[in-house]
């Protein structure tokens, strides 16, 4: 375990509800990186109140601000910072083969099981019906089968290998993991044949990590 790096002139704006803000997390604790949390109460719209508009002027968490007053937001943005910041332990790949091997996955996941499930959670969950003008039942429950072949695809895959882009713990799993937690809100659920799936979720999911 590596010996905790606090950074305590950065400010991490996020919310504990959200997604994107847990990869964020999850990816600080697998580094030993500690920095202040701020929190952004998405209910109540303080994501685009003023304030936080000034930092991010597209109203999303998360966002890190940077001691000089620099905000940098999106998920993977934070995560490459970080990285480049403190590269161990490495988790976007070390050779350039891994790196594109990485990039790959990640970007998979993200666009594969990651936007459908966010679309069905955003279109038919009614807290999102005030953020998500207008919802669109439709599209919301088209997602759901689109979700679910990648889960499958994704089960394939891992019969092969112990983790998402390859034999080791990477940002391609965190997405993976964060995402199909995610998904009890958008009521997908994992299918029980997909055996190589859950093996992977439930060692990912006792990573020490994985409770930021």
């Amino acid at each position: 375990m590596n010996a905790a790096t606090s950074y305590e002139g950065m400010k991490l704006y996020q919310s504990d509800k959200a997604p994107n803000p847990r990869r964020v997390r999850i990816f600080l604790a697998e580094k030993g990186i500690v920095l202040p949390l701020v929190p952004v109460d998405l209910g109540k719209m303080e994501h685009r109140g003023e304030a936080f508009t000034r930092l991010n002027p597209r109203q999303r968490v998360p966002t890190l601000v940077l001691e000089d007053g620099t905000a940098i937001a999106e998920t993977i943005a934070i995560c490459r910072y970080f990285e480049a910041l403190k590269p161990e332990p490495n988790l976007f790949g070390t050779t350039p083969k891994e790196q594109g091997l990485v990039e790959m996955w990640q970007r998979f996941v993200e666009l594969d099981l990651l936007f459908p499930v966010m679309h069905a959670f955003r279109h038919l969950h009614p807290a999102m019906a005030e953020r998500e003008v207008p919802q669109v039942k439709e599209w919301g429950e088209a997602n759901k089968p689109k979700a679910l072949a990648f889960l499958a695809f994704l089960d394939d895959q891992l019969a092969e290998r112990g983790y998402i882009a390859g034999e080791r713990f990477t940002v391609a799993d965190i997405t993976a993991l964060v995402t199909i937690d995610f998904m009890k809100l958008a009521r997908i659920e994992v299918p029980e044949e997909a055996k190589h799936l859950r093996r992977w979720h439930t060692v990912v999911s006792e990573r020490p990590s994985a409770k930021a």
